[in-house]
């Protein structure tokens, strides 16, 4: 079990991991070796409102099906991108179960709305003693 918050957890065999050949410079090594990691994550498993901002959240790493796709080809060894595909899903969880707060708008107040006035006057009347004489 993977701690995401203190009351979400994430069960190991719900990741589903599988390697692949990895793109990029890495001469023979590259050519033989299947070190990039493919990482599904299936989605039903989490509570209804984490799933959304975390679907959201994916954006295109999402599926239709609601999987998570992550892939990880920094590293030359599977371990190393497997721990890295993991800590990325970990982070993309943490910040889908941080519940946003509500923000309640806010009107701007009297005083300000005139000193607002006041310095957009004053702004036309610079430009406007800059405009040649006789122009109106």
């Amino acid at each position: 079990m993977i701690r995401i918050t203190p009351s979400l957890w994430l069960d190991e065999r719900d990741i589903e991991t599988s390697f692949v050949r990895a793109a990029g410079p890495g001469g023979q090594h590259v050519n033989k070796t299947s070190s990039a990691v493919q990482l599904r994550y299936d989605t039903r498993h989490l509570p209804e409102g984490v799933r959304e901002r975390l679907l959201a959240l994916a954006g295109s790493r999402a599926t239709r099906e609601g999987e998570i796709v992550i892939q990880a080809q920094e590293h030359r060894s599977q371990t190393l991108n497997r721990a890295a595909a993991l800590q990325r899903l970990v982070e993309l969880l943490q910040q889908a179960a941080h519940v946003p707060r509500h923000r309640v708008p806010t009107r701007p107040t009297a005083a300000s709305r005139r000193r607002r006035l006041q310095t957009k006057a004053l702004r036309g009347d610079t430009k406007a003693m800059r405009r040649k004489v006789g122009e109106d």
